[in-house]
This record gives C-alpha cells, structure tokens and sequence, in this order.
C-alpha cells in the first residue's frame, strides 16, 4: 500500500502545475478525509483508504466555483460516477482530470466489484472482476422467497435517508422519498415497499455500483443485490451499463 500511495503522491504532483487543484484523500485522525489540494501543497499525507465518494465533494466545489480546472484521484467507481453525472449536467468533464486508481483484489473482493479499475487508469494495476454471490443465492429463491427476502430487509429500515444522501447520483432539486403522497412522514418503518422501490426505480441506468449505500446503511439491508438486478435488467432491455461511456444517452432520461 506504500508503494501505492507514493505512486499516487508523484501522479498528483505531476498533474498539480496545469490545474487549479486535485482531489484526493488526506490522511487525518487515523481516518481519511477529502482534501482539495493546490499547487505548492505538502503531499506527504495523501491517503487511499478507506474509500470515500469523490464526485458527491467533486460536484459541491464544482458548483461553486464552475471554471476551476480540477484533478480527482478516483477509483473505478469513482470515474463511473463522474461519467453519469456528467450526462446530467452535474459536472463537465472537460474541465476534470481524472487521475485513475485500480483498486486491490482484496478490495475488489470486498466490494464484490466487476469493474474494479477506471478506464483512465493512471496508478496501480488491473485486477478481474468479482461477482456478488449474493446473486446467485437470490436467483436460486421461488417468487413467494424474494418477496419475503425484502420484506424482512424492509422492515428494517427506520428512513434515516443515508442511501439518498451519499449516493453520487442522486441530485434532484426536489426528492420523491419526502413527498407524503409517496412516503408519509412519521411512519416507521417506510409503508412496504414504496420508499425503497422509488429509489430503486430511480437507480435504473444509473447505480454505478460503489456500494456506498449499502456500507452507510445501519440497518445493513442488501441494498447492492436489488440495484445490481435492476442494473442486470437495463443492460438486457435497452444496452446500456451505467458509466461504461460518456457517449452512451440515458435509456430513461429525458433532456439531459
């Protein structure tokens, strides 16, 4: 992980000169926190773990300050993300550089990632792909076991909205899950299964698969095998893979 991590320092380094700044993780209280460092920072505390979701911090400096010419040391999941909302015009990515990390296999494995490496791969090496065994377990259950699979999982949730929140694709101005018509406030858990199903919906051709939701739930609901299936079903009907390309429309956005 040294070895890593200094790699990343001498890639931050270089690209610093011709950019206003560069995202990355500083090392802080035997945690990470993400830092936006500027030409002439001391890099010595740059991290890579654990993990956090770039584009969610990249978006709000981005927002402020839209002309800034900016580097982010981002793993796979991270340029996915920054793909996706770059077609919904939350970023541009012609003014992000984009300084691509591949992820460990064990870090692979721990995330069950299928993609565990960005296409502008700068530090690190390739490593296959992990399928989630949770999937073939859920495909092996009859229709009457899955639909008591999620009630079980649903019934769990007390509607604390850590899902929504760090997820890096979910933006909108205006949010279904805090209208009465769809979730009515002070009930717990959420009414079977409409608060759950509307994000899920709302992730189709979207979920990029950082697993974020899942690791901030307390409630520890499977919220990656529901996502994935969805992502598994938009692949097959219309194509299409969340943060695969740039160039590739939403099959289910209008006006982006």
């Amino acid at each position: 992980m040294d070895e890593l991590v200094q790699a990343i320092r001498e890639a931050v380094e270089k690209a610093l000169p011709e950019l206003d700044g560069v995202l990355a993780l500083r090392a802080d209280h035997g945690g990470a926190t993400p830092h936006l460092y500027k030409p002439g920072d001391d890099l010595s505390d740059i991290a890579f773990d654990p993990r956090y979701p770039m584009g969610l911090v990249l978006d709000k400096i981005l927002a402020a300050y839209p002309d800034a010419r900016l580097g982010v040391v981002a793993r796979g999941c991270d340029e996915r993300a920054l793909i996706e909302m770059a077609k919904r015009n939350q970023v541009n990515l012609e003014n992000i550089r984009i300084i691509g990390v591949a992820c460990s296999r064990e870090q692979a494995e721990e995330c069950a990632c299928e993609k565990p490496y960005p296409d502008n791969l700068v530090v690190g090496e390739k490593v296959e792909g992990v399928e989630d065994p949770r999937l073939k377990r859920y495909r092996e259950m009859t229709i009457e076991e899955r639909r008591q699979f999620w009630q079980r999982q649903f019934i769990k949730c007390f509607k604390c909205y850590g899902c929504r929140n760090i997820c890096p694709e979910c933006f909108c101005e205006a949010c279904a899950l805090e209208d009465d018509l769809w979730v009515e406030r002070g009930v717990l858990a959420p009414p079977f299964p409409s608060f759950h199903l509307i994000r899920a919906m709302h992730m189709v051709g979207r979920c990029i698969a950082c697993r974020q939701c899942e690791l901030t739930c307390p409630a520890e609901i499977p919220l990656t095998v529901l996502y994935r299936l969805l992502a598994e079903d938009a692949e097959e009907l219309f194509g299409y893979k969340a943060g695969r390309s740039v160039e590739e429309p939403p099959p289910l956005s209008l006006g982006t």
